[in-house]
């Protein structure tokens, strides 16, 4: 079927006598004059040689733009940009983390405007990449399809699957003897065997698990590890549905409803996924003109269940989730136990419960629980509030074993640097809550990620007898008494920037609470002593960052968003 490009943005680079110098650009690439004529669609990739969880994107866009092709449609390749996550973290390369999300939504944004591409297969990798992508469909409003590059298959070390979160936490054990030099090493030499992202639930994962109940991404393409030749099939498959939402004008916000959004948070909530799915749908939200919070994430959590026993909450990796058919799966069991909502559409012009009608949920295994037998009554996060976080705070209640309830005094530092040099020297004791703070997005600038220093706690068998509140975040591999996204941060003079050593935190992740023992009075006078601190970073692209971006409460977004827009891209 012929689709008419009077209609696409691609008219204006291909049609009329006065585009001949632009076709004469397409026409040296090698493209006939029967593909100028056709659809231009953007297989934008996130590819380079950075890390595992990239490397094998070139293989998979050359699948999906064999399916563009077969479909009627000419692909046009292009890549972005990615930080991989865990060689930024625990240094200064981790304030590029977050900024990353905003480059490359904004560097797709531009390619697809400048080239005037009517459609979007967006592969991704690393954790960034991921929401990024999602939220550059939803900005550009054209048909798009997002598919995820695969996770790494587990590694084997005496005996036992692991994953890069162990290596991290290896640091700690080594640090206390432990673990051996020897061992440490093999560890390193075999935790990663091959390409793809991060194995466990960690945000890549996470991400990937939104992608599909979402409804951006086909059904069952988030779970196979990167590896496997059915990855091919999956981006092939992805070629030819964004063909189809294109003939259909099948639009991505005509899929990612506010209800969407609820469906991708339960999920996360479901699975004890990243905390940093708390940042990242809101902002995929903000894109689509709908208004959810950290605090609306909080709520879809206070009423889902934990039926996902997955690392580092759990015992399993999403290639055990893949074996047991993958997030349909998880999805299938939500929809059973009347969470999900079955009528969005998704990109297969399907709605969810049309796509899961042939799911059927398998009783031998134990990776996905179903909800009338969870794990926990209640989801995996908890969005604490109260005179330390009046904006809220994030934590991942998911698989802990301790109390709910955590009190102690606060050792306070104003860089992840001092804090792991404190850890690493043993200079804290049980009870303490480490404060680390001017990590946020805008006095990090970038909001860094501290799994070096919960992983290193962890690994010195202290994970859940001291506790960590940031403004910064945490990698999806943390976990335990961990609070992140602490708001106001402490670069405007919230109130984690007017703590003092030694006064007394409580933690209540029952009745969801975050407060230090501090009056009103004595907080605003301590207000009134503070100074804005000045940061390294007084040019290039963290400085622009810091100038634009926003709270996390709402996603760390940089710009207005789909509210206040007066015209949508796929309409020029």
């Amino acid at each position: 079927m012929t689709i008419d490009k009077s209609r696409l943005p691609s008219r204006h680079v291909t049609v009329g006598a006065d585009r001949a110098p632009h076709r004469s650009f397409l026409y040296s690439m090698g493209l006939t004059e029967e593909q100028i004529n056709q659809p231009l669609v953007g297989v934008a990739t996130t590819w380079n040689e950075a890390a595992p969880c990239n490397i094998a994107l070139a293989r998979q866009a050359q699948a999906t733009k064999k399916g563009v092709a077969a479909a009627g449609g000419t692909p046009r390749e292009f890549t972005t940009i990615t930080v991989t996550d865990g060689i930024a973290m625990g240094h200064a390369g981790m304030k590029s983390s977050l900024v990353s999300r905003e480059v490359i939504a904004d560097s797709v944004e531009l390619t697809m405007r400048g080239h005037c591409y009517d459609a979007l297969v967006g592969l991704a990798g690393c954790d960034k990449s991921l929401p990024g992508l999602m939220m550059v469909m939803l900005r550009l409003n054209v048909p798009s399809v997002f598919m995820y590059g695969g996770s790494i298959l587990p590694g084997r070390f005496k005996g036992r699957d692991v994953t890069i979160g162990d290596v991290f936490e290896g640091v700690g054990a080594h640090n206390v003897g432990a673990l051996s030099d020897e061992e440490l090493h093999e560890l390193e030499c075999v935790a990663c065997p091959s390409a793809g992202s991060c194995g466990g639930l960690f945000t890549a994962n996470t991400m990937a698990c939104v992608s599909e109940a979402i409804g951006l991404a086909l059904p069952g393409s988030a779970g196979a590890p990167a590896p496997y030749d059915s990855r091919d099939a999956h981006a092939e498959a992805s070629g030819q549905a964004v063909m189809e939402l294109l003939r259909r004008n099948i639009r991505p916000r005509d899929i990612v409803t506010r209800e969407a959004i609820e469906n991708a948070a339960m999920v996360v909530a479901a699975a004890g996924g990243s905390t940093n799915g708390g940042l990242h749908i809101p902002a995929i939200a903000h894109e689509a003109g709908i208004e959810f919070s950290l605090h609306d994430f909080g709520r879809i959590s206070e009423k889902t269940p934990y039926i996902g026993d997955l690392k580092p909450g759990g015992r399993y990796v999403m290639k055990d989730l893949h074996d047991i058919g993958g997030v349909p799966v998880l999805m299938k069991a939500l929809l059973d136990g009347g969470y999900l909502h079955g009528d969005c559409l998704t990109v297969t012009g399907k709605t969810v419960a049309e796509n899961l009608r042939s799911v059927v949920f398998p009783t031998r295994q134990e990776v996905v629980m179903p909800t009338s037998r969870p794990l926990a009554a209640t989801g995996g996060h908890v969005v604490l509030k109260g005179n330390l976080a009046p904006q809220g705070g994030l934590i991942k209640v998911a698989g802990m074993k301790s109390a709910i309830r955590f009190r102690g005094p606060a050792r306070c530092f104003d860089c992840e640097e001092d804090a792991f040099a404190a850890v690493t020297s043993r200079r804290y004791k049980e009870g303490d809550v480490f404060v680390i703070r001017y990590e946020g997005p805008r006095g990090g600038p970038g909001m860094r990620e501290m799994l070096s220093t919960t992983a290193a706690l962890y690994g010195q068998g202290m994970g859940e007898k001291v506790a960590l509140i940031t403004d910064g975040r945490f990698s999806g591999a943390t976990h335990g008494f961990s609070i992140g996204h602490v708001g106001p941060e402490a670069a405007v003079g919230g109130p984690i920037a007017l703590i003092n050593d030694g006064d007394l935190i409580t933690i209540d992740t029952e009745a969801g609470t975050l407060d230090v023992a501090l009056s009103e009075g004595e907080l605003a006078e301590r207000r009134r002593a503070w100074r804005p601190r000045t940061n390294d970073y007084q040019s290039g692209a963290l400085w622009r960052y810091a100038q634009t971006v926003g709270d996390a409460e709402k996603g760390a977004v940089t710009h207005p968003g789909a509210r206040v827009e007066t015209h949508t891209y796929a309409d020029i």
